[in-house]
């Protein structure tokens, strides 16, 4: 599953960079000359995905974006105390901040998965 979700974030990634990209043709009217080919394109794109691997218990989920120079997004896993760990980041020309924010687990430790009788 893990797989399949990598795939779809890596095709995501694709089709968006390559609905960006817009192919020029022909050369400049008097003020110099343009190559043939592929031209510069903004960068820009949004992707998210989530993971639920009922076999090894892995969850997790994504979104980011991008515009000009400017990146952001979250991501969130759970722990394996249970836990979930979500992080918001940025990046722009200043650099990466990331915010972390800890969720404690709903249920403690050994909550509902006992099979002994008590007293």
């Amino acid at each position: 599953m893990a797989k399949f979700a990598l795939a779809v974030v890596l095709v995501t990634l694709a089709v968006a960079v390559q609905a960006g990209h817009q192919q020029q043709h022909g050369w400049g009217h008097g003020h110099g000359h343009q190559e043939h080919g592929w031209g510069w394109s903004y960068p820009k794109y949004k992707f998210s995905y989530g993971v639920v691997d009922h076999k090894t218990w892995d969850k997790k989920s994504q979104s980011e974006w991008r515009d000009g120079d400017n990146v952001g997004g979250w991501y969130a896993l759970v722990e394996p105390d249970g836990s979930v760990r979500t992080v918001h980041y940025t990046a722009d020309k200043g650099g990466f901040k990331a915010k972390v924010h800890r969720t404690p687990n709903k249920h403690p430790v050994g909550w509902g998965w006992g099979h002994g009788h008590s007293g």
